[in-house]
């Protein structure tokens, strides 16, 4: 039998070649935010807004899990001040308004992934979650032919299982900061208040199909935003693709960048409203904090 042996100096050399082999290795998935390997106490965040200066640039979501009746209004006012949106869509609503999920899609907007069934995902273990993303991205793509990259949970919901998950599933996870409160039936006007009054650079705005006053306050919304000079586009366009960071507050931050200063203080994300019970009572534990809104409207 052959014994090898080892000196220090080799022992050494081996180290630094085996520490230069794993810097490459990283360094070759930089644009990959890596969410599999959380150090204990941890906790990962998703995308709520994106750093982007004085730049005035912003994006317009529609989570979609209602009815289809405001499809063709929607589109209407959309393509009117020319602007794309995206629509997170659950699989069953996917499923069951086909021709309005084409008719987004041949519009030009973004069609995301907001889940297959609209569980509270917090509940599923990271198997059941994959699955959810899954199923509703192969809906999605069957219906549009492009396969989507971002999901947003129901209800708002997240932590880092589903983060990981929907890593895993191939997807970044976005949330928002402005939230419009369409789903509370709000006043036109204060549905108007609310967003123009919050919308900052790389701001992500969160609205509702089937909701009642919002066809009525986009074209008021719009009409304020573009205005003021701001561009309007997907998320993601808005969101960096690789080599970014997300600081304690959500924001998405190019590598390399200095982000503005903010005295904003953090605050708890409004949910999802399918369910307006739960989601009133749902604690900060699974939300991550934003800029702070007034919540006097």
């Amino acid at each position: 039998m052959k014994i090898f042996v080892v000196n220090k100096k080799s022992f050494i050399l081996y180290c630094v070649l085996l520490v230069c082999a794993l810097a490459v290795l990283a360094i070759g998935n930089s644009g990959i935010v890596s969410v599999m390997n959380v150090g204990e106490g941890e906790r990962l965040l998703p995308i709520y807004n994106v750093e982007k200066g004085d730049e005035k640039v912003c994006s317009i979501t529609f989570d979609a899990a209602w009815d289809d009746l405001d499809t063709d209004k929607l589109i209407e006012i959309l393509n009117q001040y020319q602007v794309k949106a995206t629509f997170f869509m659950v699989g069953s609503w996917v499923e069951k308004y086909p021709e309005s999920v084409k008719k987004f899609a041949d519009n030009r907007h973004e069609i995301m992934n907001h889940s297959d069934t609209h569980p509270h995902i917090n509940q599923l273990s990271e198997e059941k979650i994959v699955e959810e993303i899954t199923k509703c991205a192969d809906k999605i793509e069957a219906a549009t032919g492009k396969r989507p990259n971002l999901f947003r949970g129901p209800y708002g919901e997240y932590n880092n299982t589903v983060l990981q998950a929907a890593s895993t599933a191939g997807h970044q996870t976005i949330q928002w900061d402005v939230d419009s409160l369409d789903w509370k039936d709000l006043a036109v006007d204060d549905i108007v208040a609310r967003v123009t009054k919050r919308v900052k650079p790389g701001s992500i705005v969160l609205f509702h199909n089937g909701a009642k006053n919002t066809p009525e306050a986009l074209p008021k919304i719009l009409e304020k935003l573009i205005a003021d000079g701001y561009r309007i586009v997907p998320v993601g366009e808005l969101i960096y693709q690789d080599n970014f960071t997300i600081d304690h507050r959500g924001k998405q931050i190019p590598q390399g960048s200095e982000p503005a200063p903010s005295s904003a203080v953090p605050a708890p994300a409004s949910p999802d409203p399918l369910a307006q019970q739960e989601q009133e009572s749902q604690t900060s534990q699974t939300q991550t904090p934003q800029i702070a809104e007034d919540s006097s409207l």
